[in-house]
C-alpha cells in the first residue's frame, strides 16, 4: 500500500506541473481574449446608453463573421453575452478583479446559472484553483456546491496546521448528492457503501476532484482485534489519507469517538512520513447542527460531519443557513487565499 501510494504522490505532481505549464500558457491567451470581448462588451453597452437601436448587433456580428471567418465567437448571442458580462461585472468590486482568470465558456457558465456576485465570485475562484473543467464546473454549481462548502461543519479550524487549513476546509461538503445511485428509500448501510463502490467515477466527482480511492472496508489491526473504515481515501493536495463512515439515520456524538480512533490508528500505522495528519468525514442521512458543534468542541483529530441526499433537490432552509455577506465575503477571500 505504502508503494502504490508513493507512485500516486509521484503521478499526481508530474500531472499538476502539466496542467500548471498548460494553464500558464493558456492563461496568456486566455487573458487577451476575455480583454477583447470585455472591449466589445463595453462598446455595445455605451452605444446602447446613446439609444442606439438593438439592430447594431446582429449588423456587427455579420461584419465581424464576414472580416474574420472561421474565428468563431461573434454571433449575435455571444456579442449580447459580451455587453451583459461587462454591464454585471466592471461596477462589481468581487467580481471584476477575476475577470481574466478562468476561460470565456466558464465565465458564460457561472453568468447565466449565478446570479448573487458572492457566488459568482466563489465559482470563479474555484474552477481557477481547483482547475475545473466547464462540466465539472456546471456540476458544481447545479449541486449546490457555493452554499454546502460556506455553510459545512469541521473542527479543522483547531485541529489543523494553518498551511492546509482553508484548503481542508473546501474539502469537505454540509451535504452530499448521490443522486446517481438506484436505491430504495430504506437501505442499509452496506447497501449505501456498495452502491458508492459501484458508481466510484460519480462519488468521487461529488465527494470531491482531488480524492482518489485507496479502498473499501479498509482493515486496522490492534493487538489481533479487527476494525473496518467504510471507506479510505486519499486527498492529493492535502496529501493525507481521509477516512469515511456511511450512517444511513442520524448523527449520534458516538460516532465522533470511533472516527477518531480510526484516525489515530491511521497516523500511526498507515500514513507514511511525509504525509500529513488523517481527516475524517462522518456521512450520515440527518444532523442536529448544535449537537455536531457540541460533538466536535472538544475533538482534538480532524473531523467533518455531513450529511447526504439521493436527490439534487435543495432544501427549503439551506440557504438560510448561509452567513450574512460580509461573513460570506470574509470566508470566500480566506479560503481562496494562496497557502
Amino acid at each position: 500500500m505504502s508503494i502504490e501510494r508513493s507512485q500516486i504522490e509521484f503521478i499526481s505532481d508530474i500531472i499538476d506541473k502539466v496542467r500548471q505549464a498548460q494553464y500558464e500558457a493558456l492563461k496568456t491567451v486566455n487573458v487577451q481574449l476575455i480583454n477583447l470581448y470585455w472591449e466589445i462588451g463595453k462598446s455595445i453597452s455605451e452605444k446602447q446608453s446613446e439609444s442606439w437601436g438593438k439592430a447594431v448587433v446582429p449588423t456587427l456580428s455579420k461584419e465581424l463573421q464576414k472580416e474574420f471567418p472561421g474565428s468563431g465567437g461573434f454571433s449575435t448571442t455571444n456579442l449580447w453575452t459580451m455587453a451583459q458580462f461587462y454591464n454585471e461585472y466592471h461596477s462589481d468590486s468581487n467580481l471584476q478583479p477575476l475577470v481574466g482568470e478562468i476561460s470565456w465558456s466558464k465565465h458564460i457558465v457561472i453568468l447565466n446559472k449565478c446570479s448573487d456576485s458572492l457566488e459568482r465570485k466563489f465559482y470563479t475562484l474555484a474552477t481557477k484553483k481547483f482547475g475545473w473543467t466547464k462540466n465539472v464546473l456546471i456540476h458544481q454549481i447545479e449541486n449546490n456546491t457555493y452554499q454546502k462548502y460556506l455553510i459545512n461543519q469541521t473542527n479543522f479550524e483547531n485541529t489543523l496546521p494553518e498551511n492546509i487549513k482553508n484548503q481542508a476546509i473546501l474539502a469537505v461538503k454540509d451535504e452530499y448528492t448521490f443522486d446517481f445511485l438506484e436505491l430504495s428509500e430504506k437501505h442499509s448501510e452496506r447497501e449505501l457503501e456498495q452502491a458508492l463502490i459501484q458508481n466510484i467515477q460519480n462519488f468521487l466527482l461529488e465527494i470531491g476532484h482531488q480524492m482518489t480511492f485507496v479502498g473499501n472496508q479498509f482493515r486496522l489491526e490492534i493487538d489481533g482485534n479487527e476494525f473496518f473504515i467504510d471507506l479510505l481515501l486519499y486527498h492529493r493536495k492535502l496529501k493525507c489519507l481521509v477516512a469515511v463512515e456511511l450512517k444511513i439515520g442520524e448523527f449520534l456524538p458516538e460516532y465522533k469517538g470511533k472516527m477518531e480512533f480510526y484516525l489515530s490508528v491511521l497516523n500511526d500505522k498507515v500514513k507514511l512520513p511525509e504525509e500529513n495528519d488523517s481527516i475524517g468525514i462522518i456521512i450520515c442521512k440527518e444532523k442536529n447542527r448544535t449537537v455536531v458543534e457540541y460533538s466536535l468542541k472538544t475533538g482534538t483529530h480532524p473531523i467533518g460531519v455531513a450529511t447526504y441526499t439521493t436527490t439534487s433537490k435543495l432544501p427549503p432552509d439551506f440557504q438560510k443557513l448561509l452567513p450574512d455577506k460580509k461573513t460570506l465575503t470574509e470566508k470566500i477571500d480566506k479560503y481562496f487565499s494562496e497557502q
